[in-house]
């Protein structure tokens, strides 16, 4: 049985989920102007960007940031 959350606000959805809401609101130009990191500006696309961050956990934690931001 999961283990409950209930102070992670992020608990439950997936990286992909948070990039795809993300683009879906601010457009990968804007993306790239608020979080400058080379995989949203130089050809961006879901797969690489979802690569990059996973392996990347400062630029993840600043999407995971700004998708929090996005939502209030």
């Amino acid at each position: 049985m999961a283990e409950q959350q209930p102070n992670n606000p992020l608990h439950g959805i997936t990286l992909e989920n948070v990039l795809r809401h993300l683009v879906d609101r601010y457009g990968w130009e804007e993306l790239g102007d608020r979080i400058a990191i080379n995989c949203f500006i130089s050809n961006p696309s879901i797969k690489s960007s979802l690569t990059f961050l996973r392996k990347t956990p400062w630029a993840r934690k600043k999407v995971e940031d700004l998708y929090l931001k996005s939502l209030k």
